[in-house]
């Protein structure tokens, strides 16, 4: 679980290419595919910035989840949220294009920050490419389009949305 910090769960290709599957900040778990299954995390997993991680053995786990039914429940809960989070993470990098994939994380942000004017990217903008699939470069570039289209303003890490509709929209459709 992480106690302080914020940390990337992640999958790196052959070639080196980084996903990023999940970014966790204080009060999420992780890595309790191991405790259930008894095999290897499928993923890796990193500090974003200075982290205090706590870890519970296996057998402890178990003991702890089976012994409290209410735990059980939320970590049920939690899976079934990080699976539909999947779902959608899935549906977005093989039918979406980018400009609705950036403007769909934009809108996530806005919903988790409960702010439909202003929201501060938690990562790097590196990150957020490895985050929704693609470059740097093309985040910058899909970024200035949404400016140029007065959907939202940037100001370093803080995004102002102009419009909420037209952003929605974009989601949806994809068309800058």
């Amino acid at each position: 679980m992480v106690d302080k910090g914020k940390i990337k769960v992640f999958k790196l290709s052959f070639d080196g290419k980084e996903q990023i599957l999940h970014i966790y900040g204080p009060g999420h778990i992780f890595g309790e595919v191991p405790a259930f299954e008894g095999k290897n995390f499928p993923a890796s997993s990193m500090a974003l910035e200075k982290a205090t991680i706590l870890f519970l053995p296996r057998d402890k786990f178990v003991r702890l989840i089976t012994s409290t039914p209410g735990l059980s429940m939320n970590m049920l809960a939690d899976l079934s949220r990080r699976l539909r989070e999947f779902t959608v993470q899935i549906e977005n990098l093989s039918l979406k294009e980018v400009p609705a994939r950036l403007a769909a994380y934009i809108l996530t942000l806005s919903k988790e920050q409960k702010n439909e004017r202003q929201v501060t990217l938690p990562i790097s903008k590196a990150q957020l490419a490895n985050l929704i699939g693609t470059t740097p470069e093309t985040v910058s570039r899909i970024l200035k389009k949404m400016m140029t289209s007065s959907f939202i303003d940037v100001q370093t890490k803080i995004i102002l949305i102009k419009d909420l509709q037209g952003l929605l929209d974009l989601s949806e459709s994809g068309r800058l």
